[in-house]
């Protein structure tokens, strides 16, 4: 069982730590948990999926949860083959997209037995 969980609030980063924020198709980094990784860890405007410098986007703004569902499984299987970097999961979708931890957090569940993915507290509950 997972005992570290993702920070609310993420301001810095070391090296091996990528954010993991939910994003847009576009890669409109405007608000919320994009604008954080636009303006600080390296994310690209005009790039909403995937690795960007420090960061890691996964779109939540266009559609179901089972529109979301193969992007976090992408991710998921980048975590899995990256065992070198650590990946702070934020509550993705949970904010502008509009959706409840309940609704995203299964879409997270194969995470929990994954070593460096830190999810948070909220998608393990």
């Amino acid at each position: 069982m997972k005992t570290q969980f993702t920070p609310d609030f993420i301001t810095e980063l070391k090296e091996n730590e990528i954010f993991v924020f939910g994003s847009n198709l576009q890669g409109m980094h405007g608000g919320g948990a994009a604008r954080l990784a636009y303006e600080k860890f390296g994310a690209i405007w005009g790039q909403g999926v995937g690795l960007q410098g420090q960061c890691y986007g996964i779109p939540t703004m266009h559609g179901s949860i089972d529109a979301i569902k193969p992007y976090v499984d992408e991710f998921i299987g980048f975590a899995k083959s990256h065992p070198e970097l650590t990946f702070l999961v934020t509550r993705i979708g949970c904010g502008i997209a509009g959706f409840r931890d309940e609704e995203i957090a299964p879409l997270f569940k194969e995470c929990i037995e994954i070593d460096n993915v830190i999810l948070p507290r909220s998608f393990i509950q």
